[in-house]
Parts: C-alpha cells; structure tokens; sequence
C-alpha cells in the first residue's frame, strides 16, 4: 500500500509539470510575441531539471562524521565535522543534511543546529560543522544522517536515511577532592594495607584469654602465673583505609549533583591511595568490590557515567536488604539528596555494630536545608552518624576542618 501511495504521488508530480509545460507551450503558440516565448523558455530549464532529479539517486553520497575523540567529561563541549562525498558531479539546487541525534543529546545545549542547508552545486565534495556546548552525562549513540534535496519548484524532493553509527561516553563531572579519613586512626599512613585489621606488636593494650591462631610471642606469662590460665597480649588495632560508598539512586532534581559528587569522592580516595567499593541500585543492582588502582577507576566512572535515577528502594532500605552491610572495619559512605529519619535510624544501627557511617548531604549550590532536616542532623550526630551539607559547586568542602550545617 505504501509503495502504491509512492508511485501514485509520483506519477501526480509528472502530470503537473508536463501539464505546466503544456500550458506554458500552449500560452507561448497562441499569444506569440517576446514575452510569451521568454516565459516558455524560462520554464524550460526548470522542468528539465525536475525531471533529471527525479531519476537522480541520493544513494551515491558518503556521509561521515568525524568526532574528534569518543571519551568526555559531563559539561564539556563537542565539535562535530560531517563530510558528504560523491562520485557525480549532477548539479544539486540544495541538500538539506540533518544528524539524528540521540535523544539524550536533543536536550542539550547546542551552540549550532545538527541540522545544515548547503548548495553543493557541482562540488563532489563539501563539508560543515556543529557545536554542543555542554555534553550531558551518559553513554550516547549516532546512528543515521537524514539527506533531502529538492528542485526550485518544490515539486520533487529525495530523501534517504543514510547509517553513520557512532559513540561517545561523557563520564561525570568531578572535583578535585583533597581526602582525609575522618576517623582517629592509630594507622596515619595515607596507603591502605592489604588486610582489613592489623595488629600492632610493639604496643599492647591489655590481656585476654587465649584463642586459637595466637602467636607464641604474645603469651603474657605474668598473668598466665597469677590466672593459672594462658593469657595473651591485647594490642592495638589499626584500621585501613578502605572506603566503601553506597549512592542513592532514588529520582531527585539533584541526582546529576550526587552523581558527580559520588565521583569526586571514589576519584579522591583512590587517588589517595586507598581501596574503595561502590553500590547503587537503579534499575538494577551493581555493586564494585572494594579495589584500588587506575582500572578501578575507570570501571566506577563508566558505571556512574550510564547510571539513571530508577530506583524504587530508598536508601534505608538499601542499607537494611544489602548483605555488604556485614562487612567490618571498613568506612561506609552514604551520598543522597534526601534526608529522613529512617535513614539517619538505619545508619545508626549499623554505625554502632560496624563502625562509623559518614553521610553526605548533597544540595543546591545555594539551597540551604530546611528545619526538619537540620532536626534531624542533630539527632544524627546525636547517635553517632556523621552527616556533611555539601553544596552543587563547593564539594572540595566536605572534607574541610568546618562542616557547615
């Protein structure tokens, strides 16, 4: 059906120009004189032209687009050279080239049109350039090219989708983090050991009974004496530095804020050094173990940079389901947009049964928090989870000597 509605506007096309060239002709013979027969061979070109368009074919242009590299950071801008070739020299009026954006990519901001008129005319080959000022984070697709050309009558028009794949991953914004574990640690080293818990030999803390895997050379034999019991050292615990963050995925209008925070935070502890994990939950579960290293880092930032704001589970029921949650001695980060009460309960919980929980606050660059939520940073504090305010802009302050709330 669709091939017949094709031919039959076609076939329409041909009767309208040969009956304008008709009527022209037949203007010319009857009415004579100069101005008639000027107009007839005026005409003439014209629908010479339409009926040479109508056999031309678009299939003969090569259309490719040049990036000039496929790896980005959210915010930066994208400069994309699209060159159309072709092996005959037939005269186009116009051709319109459009590159079919991925649907990320239309809302962004764009300093010019992917969309472009040129007037080839005999050129074989021509070219012409866009501009996206600020890349949105994400993993973004180029498929086709849309090409139309046309005669001055408006009477024919070509058009074809032409196939030009292409990718680039625009990871997310991050800020240069100066990280300070904010615990005490006896251990002030700034490279994380392999091991979760050491012990300090030199400095024993106390006494206590035997078990099994003890160390011949911890025996204290002056309380094995008076306990007729064997007794061993009690000595110092050092903590790694290993950082594991949990990111909350629920919708909010600050997600892309908590996403570039989450990767100033991991970028800045293995820089540092240290091991760090990461878990979200948005359309799918995905946690990262806790590792260090450059190949870490790349894996955490194109998780972060494909992630979306799907979450159904709040994050308190994250903390409460997760199994990770068991793990010991190692430093649980929490970044959110969205403080509750059975967040700042659930983190207290498990604060007090594996170690300190630091929150962060993510918010506007000058949105300041409202009077529930600064109730509950007090009642936070209060049971021991330390909650940071950090502000869209100012995020080389969480980690500062002033927390601000």
């Amino acid at each position: 059906m669709k091939k017949l509605w094709k031919f039959t506007k076609r076939a329409w096309k041909f009767i309208l120009l040969f009956f304008l060239i008709f009527l022209t002709f037949s203007y010319a013979m009857f009415q004579g004189g100069f101005v008639s027969w000027f107009l007839f061979y005026s005409f003439l070109p014209f629908a010479i032209y339409c009926v040479a368009l109508s056999f031309y074919s678009l299939n003969e242009l090569e259309v490719k687009r040049v990036l000039p590299k496929t790896n980005y950071n959210a915010g930066e801008p994208l400069k994309v050279t699209v060159q159309i070739k072709r092996s005959k020299g037939f005269p186009l009026f116009y051709l319109i080239v459009q590159d079919n954006l991925d649907q990320s990519l239309e809302y962004a901001d764009k300093a010019s049109s992917p969309k472009a008129i040129l007037f080839p005319g005999f050129k074989k080959e021509f070219t012409y350039e866009y501009t996206i000022d600020k890349l949105p984070r994400g993993e973004h697709f180029f498929q086709t090219f849309t090409l139309r050309a046309g005669d001055p009558l408006g009477l024919f028009e070509k058009e074809k989708t032409h196939p030009a794949e292409g990718k680039i991953i625009v990871y997310p914004a991050y800020t240069e983090l100066l990280y300070r574990p904010f615990e005490h640690q006896y251990d002030q080293g700034l490279t994380a050991s392999r091991e979760r818990v050491q012990r300090d030999t030199t400095m024993a803390v106390g006494v206590r009974d035997y078990q099994p895997g003890d160390r011949f050379s911890w025996i204290n034999w002056k309380a094995t004496a008076k306990r007729n019991e064997i007794m061993t050292k009690e000595f110092e615990q050092r903590q790694s530095h290993d950082v594991f963050v949990v990111m909350d995925c629920v919708p909010d209008k600050r997600f892309e804020a908590v996403v570039s925070f989450t990767a100033s935070l991991l970028r800045a502890v293995l820089k540092k050094g240290a091991q760090t994990g990461l878990l979200t939950i948005s359309k799918e579960r995905a946690s990262f173990p806790i590792r260090g290293g450059e190949q870490q880092l790349q894996q955490l930032f194109y998780h972060l940079a494909k992630i979306e704001a799907k979450s159904f589970s709040p994050l308190e029921k994250v903390i409460e389901a997760d199994g990770l949650f068991i793990q010991q001695t190692v430093s649980f980060m929490l970044v959110t947009a969205q403080l509750t009460k059975s967040l700042i309960e659930k983190a207290s919980f498990h604060g007090q049964r594996k170690g300190a929980i630091t929150l962060f606050l993510i918010k506007g660059e000058h949105e300041a928090p409202d009077g529930n939520e600064r109730a509950l940073i007090g009642v936070a504090n209060a049971r021991g989870v330390r909650v940071i305010l950090v502000h869209d802009g100012q995020f080389e302050a969480a980690f500062s000597e002033v927390t601000l709330y």
